[in-house]
């Protein structure tokens, strides 16, 4: 005998056995996933930008770009999934620091970080950005906005030493003129 999805689920309710604990413990845990997800997705779009991975060819080219070496400090200006600081440190050997606002990013970025046992090179701040401590950079990445850049560039010029190099995927530096570009990857580098 064929059973309806609709009788078996009318079944499980009005029955007292462990089917129906089983159904309501599945069914809270699948509530608890979709608002997981939900706060996953909503959180950049209710608290900052949208979350847009830098491809990791680019990250690649733009940490080549910037020179980096293992006598560098890296920080990442919205780190997102963590993936250009632990390259930094894994293909590079820099010390790398990811700010980052969105919690369920950090927590993903710190089990990245674990995973490739990076945990002595690599950090993630849960912080915003702008009110962020960078001034022991040596180079930073950012894969942000015009707007915010523009924002941005009034940091670095207050914050990072001279010599810094700064290095923006996508969107330049308006009133910055970058010392090499390279057009393939769409990266720019300026010097402070």
């Amino acid at each position: 005998m064929v059973r309806l999805p609709a009788s078996f689920l009318f079944e499980v309710l009005t029955s007292n056995s462990d089917r129906q604990m089983e159904f309501w413990i599945l069914l809270i845990a699948l509530e608890f996933f979709l608002a997981g997800f939900m706060v996953w997705i909503a959180w950049p779009t209710i608290f900052g930008a949208p979350w847009i991975p830098t491809p990791k060819d680019k990250a690649r080219s733009m940490l080549e770009l910037a020179e980096v070496g293992h006598q560098d400090t890296v920080y990442d200006i919205g780190s997102g999934d963590g993936r250009i600081i632990i390259m930094a440190a894994s293909e590079f050997g820099a010390k790398s620091f990811g700010i980052e606002m969105d919690p369920l990013r950090v927590m993903w970025s710190r089990l990245a970080i674990r995973r490739h046992g990076l945990s002595q090179l690599v950090e993630v701040l849960r912080e915003n950005f702008f009110k962020s401590n960078i001034e022991n950079a040596t180079v930073v990445t950012v894969y942000q906005g015009v707007g915010v850049n523009k924002k941005l560039r009034e940091k670095f010029s207050k914050e990072l030493k001279p010599g810094t190099r700064v290095v923006s995927y996508r969107f330049r530096f308006q009133g910055w003129t970058p010392v090499k570009t390279n057009e393939e990857a769409s990266s720019f580098l300026y010097v402070i």
